[in-house]
């Protein structure tokens, strides 16, 4: 519990930053109309491959011992690899609508 603690007082400012980014990201989707949302998002997505850079990068800088932001570092390659292989699935699917039979 006290890493947890120190992780969050060490990291406030970036976690108020990542807090504001969600809020301020479902303001902006949320006045997309209907008809751009899936290949507005799926483009979107592949921007995750940032999120993806970053945390390797500062995974290879952390100290071996923080067990916290090691899993939180693995969690966010991990889920945002998931988000890049998404969007191009979807992306994918929706371009074959579009093709002549």
């Amino acid at each position: 519990m006290e890493q947890i603690l120190e992780f969050f007082s060490l990291y406030r400012e970036q976690i108020y930053f990542v807090i504001l980014s969600v809020f301020v990201g479902v303001e902006i989707i949320g006045g997309v109309p209907t008809v751009l949302h899936t290949p507005l998002m799926s483009g979107a997505n592949a921007i995750h491959g940032v999120v993806i850079i970053g945390a390797i990068h500062v995974m290879l800088n952390l100290n071996p011992e923080d067990t916290l932001a090691l899993i939180l570092g693995f969690l966010a390659v991990f889920l945002g690899t998931l988000n890049v292989v998404g969007g191009f699935v979807v992306t994918d699917r929706m371009l074959e609508m579009f093709k002549k039979k």
